[in-house]
């Protein structure tokens, strides 16, 4: 009984779409990563340059390769405005289903005004959506699904989930087509309102040409934008469609047209004398009323290596088929016009072709997009990284989508790399140069080019010529180190998303003090991943809290909480930074003898020094007390120290401007004050008997209470914030005349006693301008109208606030809100809109928040409970907000992710504020668990966005293996680069008469210091020598000392070609010291090889085993205990023969059981004895499994296998020899199988921690890290009860089912409630879905709170020690 949770969400970008979804005017772009949809909106903000922002290295991790002075990021000359898009989140969505295909649908009517979002996925199922505006949402208008079609296929055909689905939708809308499973096509047609009198009134770019008549104009057409879809047959349409590659929606056709390639036979590269010119294009039109297609044109005997159809707009026309080799048009009337781009078109095809080999392109896979309507050109991302494009592909690395998004501007996504944002501007967009047709052509291969308006009135098509100058094809294709005049667009980054997959390899790195922040308590491990592709390659390291750097400490004793503010003299003289001014005082609560006093210190670059002597704390303001707050408040000449029954306000020389009592009552029962707001000029308080009192500062700089409404003194409060509306984001104004020219700006939020939420335009207190009392029902969207009927369950609300929350890019206020139990609620404000309506309202949309705070025994609650959560406007960029309690956090958020609370490492904080001094610029004071004081930032080139603090290190090759040596603090890296390959003369019989050379992979062993992530060592291997394991080992070094020392050892493998077999060989190295670099203390370590063998086969994988220090090594199709003699060789004393390829080997420490996985055959459990030495088979599994990954997971007196296979499963097994299924042990049990939706790389057994058993953490390539946790019998119950509740009681975005989702095994299966799958008894639980157990509202909340709360939290993966 486990459960699977994903720690960190999908990264990789393989899909992104740009169109107006929000609203007919919106400029929006909808991504997907795997199962995640996000949708953002542009930003553009203007920037002004500093020296050097032109770097000569990567501008981000995951960019490799040195920048041509063409191409910067957000960079320039000193004083240079710039202005850049961008990317801010708007919604994301987490889907029950791997998407394959997106597509932009304009529907007659949709809610928003703008188009809908056709999404297709894995298990042929479409899914239509379009935004709410008035739920701020997507809302799914229907889904169709395929899976089930009664459709006669060939046995020997793959299922649904395993063919190739792609979509295409008609350029106007009019229908869509789904290619699925083997052969056949799903058409969805849509109603389309239009007729020829309002063609001229349609862009032909983005309407995709002239209307054409709606199939129908039915009365319903508001409830359903689509008529009945229909399912055809590939080989009815044509008997030659029986191998379909790609398929596309054609422009400038009146009816719906495609273009398909297809064969008839499969092709083959290693048939290419028999089967050479096997693909044909076909151009089919659609008549959606009679169900029919008519052929249009038919194109024969193109080559094999075509993938896909790109459809080409006027004034070209056509299509554009992309191959490895080759680019081919083909235009309305069937006339084709080809470009060979590299040597090797002319030995796969007998096309005719213009030959411009030259090029050396290799576009397998590469990305081709439209560089805007203006001009002809088009841009292709190679995906091989192996050519440069003006300095694009060397910087890009492989793209796997690419969308424009404005004038100038282009998304690149990828899988490989990290997604950007490019711009262009063209140097001479005013200049009319004669190009030949070989200019044209080459620039189109190239990635970049351009037709000239004089030459697109010819009638020929002058995309080809058949003649070129060398001496221009030299100049062109050679990769671009500076700008010239030859160079027509200069490109620059405008904004990155970060992407830590595809993950290759991971690490468990130990956090000592030597690597860690100072004054951080965080012990344990971090996670080290190995991501990226070729050049793009990185490493990440991930921590679950968040160590703020140190860089002062002060020498302040018995400090209780601690505030920070700049004040501006009268004069108005001030300390001031580059951008900002500088904090010039701190007052502190200091606990003594007698009881807690406030105490004033001045800040200086250095030091914190105590005043004293000012009438802060010599009697002149009366005695000292506990401040509750400290604001400055008239542009900084005035601080108001708010104490529990009166204010005390100070001039800039903390002289007394005023003392302003809250009433005339001083007695000990008079009601104290608990919390307070500020805003210029309003000062908010609220008391202990639940009432507010409201003061405002007038010009003369008087502190004055305001007279409240009849409401207001009625009224119980719990809590209130202030918030400057200035750019009118809440749009609160009120129905009368006179209370909204009373209003102004500020605007004061009130939960009252019964859980309602109050909002007042101050200086207006008579009535409020906004009401919800449904806020303690903690609804998913929140407005004045909701309304709960029979239901006591209401949320026990203590605080709120309102404040900004974002970065430098974009920021926007949000509701927060903390309940009796510490949790944490948060609301984004918007809009509700109607259709072709103004706003109808405020409302406020529920945020998802699966955090969920400890309680801990060591620490009192009640402490946390009163002090109240503290804004803080600038910490290292970000405006974020400080929870203090028994585990203090920080509301992180970035512009491109929704808001983290990302728990704070260092030592037991008791109070936070913000820091912003000459030292210690756009950071923090907190104070510690020994009541001292700390000046501390945010870690350098740290991120946020995936919930985890995460860095990224760019290593610029491909790190394929990784491991962690604790006692010198060294990470060891296996990389890989390409490197051109030529035969040697005993490989070949005849001399290469060629310069386009295959490429192959050479490995290298590099050391990385910890400390100060540097390479410090690097050891090259052979050519097509790649690495496949490095594990750090303590073997035995002698056979009489029996002595052991920590070694790295590494497998690799020789690849040799397709004819050839591949032999291994292992490496044992130990790091040793040697004489450092001046400057550089780090590089006094040195790899020194100990042993080297070379073995028969490929050595894959490698494990310790045993306890004499021995290591098990998977080569070829046997795995083989060797042992390190003294000699330097490494004598096998035990093998097993796994008879095929073996893709894991893993031993649970110490204990000689080991588990292998193959490609084929599944999972082998054996064990190993060292008395005689003995490697013995004890059970397998029963059926077959191919593993990618394998691990163990020992549950108390249990031990179960888990493997991960390559259709994103993973397998839960058992070594049962008592159960008679087992057969005497000899057939491991299957106990479970669930479907991740992302394909597993690695799976590692995490150490134990005190407060949680051992998990299991897989990687994926999507860059997503999962968690597989044992549970208890009475947790799976109660989780597996949880989830039934939450699969039927919580919407599921594009009407997804998460039970057939996770699902694995057969649909009877499922429907008969087996436990082989998600859900069910003994099956894993999704904990993608109980952990959204608080995401509606506390009347739907299932079972007893306080139990299903401490269940959830455990499996989410919160106390991992990471």
């Amino acid at each position: 009984m486990q459960s699977y949770v994903e720690l960190t969400p999908p990264t990789a970008v393989t899909h992104s779409l740009s169109f107006p979804f929000l609203s007919a005017t919106a400029n929006n772009l909808i991504l997907v990563k795997t199962s995640l949809l996000q949708i953002f909106s542009l930003k553009a903000i203007t920037t002004y340059t500093a020296p050097d922002t032109t770097r000569d290295g990567p501008p981000s991790a995951g960019l490799s390769g040195q920048l041509s002075s063409n191409l910067v990021l957000d960079g320039g000359q000193r004083g240079e405005r710039i202005q850049s898009t961008r990317l801010v989140l708007i919604a994301q969505y987490e889907l029950c289903g791997t998407v394959t295909s997106l597509a932009r649908v304009r529907i007659a009517a949709s809610r928003s005004g703008g188009q809908a979002l056709l999404l297709a996925f894995r298990d042929a199922k479409l899914s239509l959506v379009e935004w709410d505006p008035e739920r701020y949402s997507i809302s799914t208008i229907s889904i169709h699904y395929y899976e089930q079609e009664d459709i006669q296929t060939s046995p020997w055909d793959p299922p649904l989930s395993q063919s190739i689905n792609y979509l295409s939708v008609d350029p106007r809308s009019r229908c869509a087509a789904l290619k699925f499973g083997a052969r056949h096509l799903a058409i969805l047609p849509f109603y389309q309102e239009g007729d020829d009198l309002v063609m001229d009134d349609l862009d032909s770019e983005t309407e995709g040409g002239l209307p054409t008549r709606a199939i129908d104009e039915p009365s319903q057409l508001d409830k359903a934008p689509y008529a009945p879809s229909f399912v055809l047959s590939l080989m009815a349409l044509d008997p030659s469609l029986s191998h379909p590659v790609h398929l596309a929606f054609l422009n400038e056709y009146r009816d719906p047209t495609f273009g398909i390639l297809s064969s008839e036979i499969n092709t083959s590269s290693a048939l290419l004398r028999d089967r050479r010119d096997t693909l044909s294009y076909n151009v089919f039109t659609l008549d959606l009323e009679q169900r029919a297609s008519t052929t249009l044109l038919s194109v024969n005997n193109l080559p094999y290596d075509l993938f896909r159809v790109y459809p080409l707009q006027l004034p070209v026309g056509g299509a554009l088929l992309i191959g490895g080799n080759e680019l081919i048009h083909v235009d309305q009337s069937g006339k084709t016009n080809g470009v060979a781009v590299n040597p090797l078109a002319k030995h796969s095809t007998s096309f005719g072709m213009l030959d411009q080999s030259s090029l050396g392109l290799r576009l397998e896979d590469c990305v081709i997009e439209k560089m805007g309507s203006d001009h002809g050109d088009m841009l292709i991302v190679l995906n091989d990284g192996g050519y440069e494009v003006n300095g694009l592909e060397r910087l890009l690395g492989g793209a796997s989508t690419a969308s424009i998004v404005g004038r100038g501007r282009i998304f690149v996504g990828s899988e490989d790399a990290d997604s950007v944002i490019l711009g262009w501007s063209r140097k001479s967009d005013k200049l009319k140069r004669q190009r030949s047709r070989l200019d044209l052509g080459l620039e189109l291969a190239e990635g970049i080019s351009e037709i000239d308006e004089d030459y697109l009135e010819d009638e020929e098509d002058d995309l080809y010529a058949s003649t070129k100058p060398a001496e221009k094809a030299k100049s062109l294709s050679a990769p671009l180190s500076t700008a010239n005049e030859e160079q027509e667009y200069a490109f620059r980054i405008h904004d990155t998303l970060d992407n830590f997959g595809p993950i290759k390899d991971i690490s468990l790195g130990a956090l000592t003090p030597n690597n860690v922040a100072e004054g951080s308590n965080q012990h344990g491990r971090e996670i080290v991943i190995s991501s990226g592709r070729d050049r793009a390659g990185s490493l990440s390291s991930f921590n679950h809290k968040l160590a703020l750097q140190v860089s002062q400490f002060f020498d302040i004793e018995n400090v209780v909480d601690i505030w920070t503010v700049t004040t501006i003299s009268s004069s108005g003289s001030h300390m001031k930074g580059s951008d900002a001014e500088y904090h010039n005082y701190a007052i502190a609560n200091i606990q003594q003898d007698s009881g807690t006093i406030s105490s004033l210190y001045s800040i200086s670059a250095t030091n914190m020094d105590h005043l004293s002597g000012t009438e802060f704390d010599n009697g002149e303001a009366g005695e000292l007390g506990t401040s509750i707050d400290i604001c400055t408040l008239n542009g900084g000449t005035r601080v108001v120290q708010v104490l529990h029954r009166e204010l005390r306000i100070f001039d800039a020389d903390f002289n007394v401007a005023q003392l302003l009592p809250l009433m005339d009552d001083v007695s000990e029962s008079a009601p104290k004050v608990v919390n307070s707001s500020f805003v210029e000029p309003f000062i908010l308080l609220t008391m202990d008997d639940c009432t507010i009192h409201i003061a405002s500062l007038d010009e003369s700089g008087d502190l004055e209470l305001l007279e409240q409404g009849e409401r207001l003194l009625s009224g119980k409060w719990l809590s209130g914030s202030l918030y400057d509306d200035t750019n009118d984001i809440f749009r609160l104004q009120y129905d009368d005349a006179d209370d909204e020219e009373e209003a102004g700006n500020v605007l004061m939020f009130l939960l009252s006693n019964a859980g309602g939420l109050h909002v007042y335009r101050l200086p207006n207190l008579r009535k409020p301008v906004y009401v919800a009392e449904g806020l303690s029902f903690v609804p998913p969207f929140l407005s004045r109208e909701f309304t709960v009927r029979r239901s006591t369950a209401r949320e026990a609300l203590t605080e709120l606030i309102v404040t900004d929350l974002g970065d430098s890019t974009h920021k926007a206020p949000y509701l927060l809100l903390r309940t009796a139990k510490l949790d944490l609620v948060i609301y984004q404000p918007y809009q509700g809109f109607k259709e072709d309506t103004s706003p109808i309202t405020l409302r406020f949309l529920k945020i998802a928040n699966p955090n969920i705070p400890p309680v801990r025994a060591d620490l009192d609650t009640e402490i946390g409970r009163q002090r109240p959560l503290r804004a803080i406007s600038d910490l290292g960029g970000y405006s974020t907000v400080y929870i203090a309690g028994p585990s203090p956090a920080l509301i992180l958020k970035s512009a491109s992710s929704t808001p983290k609370i990302i728990p704070v490492g260092n030592s037991g904080i008791r109070a936070l504020c913000g820091l912003h001094t000459a030292t210690c610029e756009k950071g923090a004071l907190y104070v510690n668990e020994d009541a001292s004081v700390t000046a501390a930032t945010l870690p350098v080139h740290s991120h946020y966005t995936t919930g985890w603090v995460t860095r990224k290190i760019d290593i610029g090759e491909q790190v394929e293996a990784i491991d962690y040596q604790s006692s010198t603090e060294i990470y060891v890296l296996g990389t890989s680069r390409k490197v051109n390959y030529k035969l040697s003369d005993d490989e070949t019989w005849a001399a290469e008469d060629t310069s386009f050379l295959p490429q192959i992979e050479q490995g290298s062993i590099r050391l990385l210091d910890r400390k100060t992530w540097s390479f410090i060592d690097r050891r090259d291997l052979d050519i097509g020598e790649v690495i496949m394991s490095i594990k750090i080992m303590s073997l035995e070094t002698s056979e009489h000392t029996h002595e052991r020392r920590s070694l790295v050892v590494v497998g690799t493998a020789i690849i040799r070609g397709e004819d050839l077999p591949a032999i291994g060989r292992i490496y044992v190295f130990d790091i040793n010291d040697v004489v450092p670099e001046p400057d550089r203390p780090e590089t006094g370590k040195k790899l020194k090889l100990i042993a080297r063998e070379e073995v028969k086969g490929a050595v894959t994988a490698l494990t310790e085993i045993g306890t004499q220090g021995f290591l098990l090594a998977a080569q070829g199709q046997k795995c083989m205990v060797r042992g390190l003699k003294e000699d330097g060789s490494l004598l096998p004393v035990a093998f097993m023969d796994m008879q095929c390829y073996v893709s894991a080997a893993k031993e649970l420490k110490g204990t000689g059981l080991c588990v292998m996985g193959d490609a084929i055959k599944g999972i082998w459990f054996a064990g190993y004895t060292e008395d005689p030495y003995q490697l013995r088979l004890f059970g397998k599994s029963s059926k077959h499994i191919e593993v990618l990954a394998a691990d163990f997971l020992p549950d108390g007196k249990q031990l179960y296998v888990v493997a991960a296979d390559s259709d994103c499963n993973i397998h839960v097994l058992q070594f049962d020899p008592e159960n008679p299924k087992s057969l005497s042990g000899s057939h491991l049990l299957p106990l479970s199988t669930f479907h991740t939706g992302h394909f597993p790389t690695t799976l590692t057994l995490l150490p134990a921690s005190p407060s949680s058993p051992r998990s299991l953490l897989l990687t994926t390539q999507s860059g997503a890290l999962a968690l597989i946790s044992p549970l208890p019998p009475s947790s799976h119950r109660t989780l597996s009860a949880l989830q039934s509740h939450l699969q039927t009681a919580l919407p599921h975005a594009a009407g997804l089912n998460p039970k057939i989702y996770r699902h694995a095994g057969d649909v009877e299966s499922l429907v008969g409630g087996g436990g082989y799958g998600a859900g069910g008894r003994g099956g894993v639980i999704d904990g993608m879905v109980v952990r959204r157990w608080n995401e509606g509202g506390s009347w739907r909340r299932w079972g007893d709170e306080g139990s299903v709360r401490e269940v959830v939290r455990g499996v989410l993966g919160d106390d991992l020690g990471f």
